[in-house]
């Protein structure tokens, strides 16, 4: 019976964090094609390019509309920040982390300036290749 009990509380839980998970609205956007973009490598001579498949967590699928309108404001911005980083940045694991971060703070911003309102959540790189 004391086994019931428990089984029952925990089948409860379950169901209270998927309603609560259910209740969010959350979606992506994806860019398509990838951003793809130059960078200068360690001698300036030598150039290399870097190709990006960038998701947009949206707060809220209502927004898609807005996203997609902005699309090209906002891949400029994503390719204007990875041609101004060096090649060490961008072949390093905590490079890409940082990169990643100065894009999401460049869209929120945009977004934030175009709309009014806080649309991005985050920014995932969901392939990232580079030579």
């Amino acid at each position: 019976m004391r086994s019931l009990a428990v089984l029952l509380c925990a089948i409860g839980i379950q169901f209270t964090s998927l309603n609560s998970y259910a209740a969010s609205n959350y979606g992506y956007y994806g860019f398509e094609p990838d951003v793809i973009t130059n960078y200068i490598g360690a001698s300036n001579k030598k150039m290399g390019y870097v190709r990006v498949t960038v998701e947009l967590m949206l707060q809220d699928m209502a927004n898609l509309a807005v996203v997609e309108h902005h699309d090209p404001l906002l891949r400029d911005a994503i390719v204007e920040i990875l041609s101004k980083e060096p090649e060490d940045k961008i072949k390093s694991l905590t490079g890409r982390e940082e990169i990643r971060k100065k894009c999401v703070e460049a869209v929120k911003k945009l977004l934030k300036e175009e709309t009014g309102n806080e649309i991005i959540r985050d920014i995932l790189f969901t392939k990232y290749l580079y030579h």
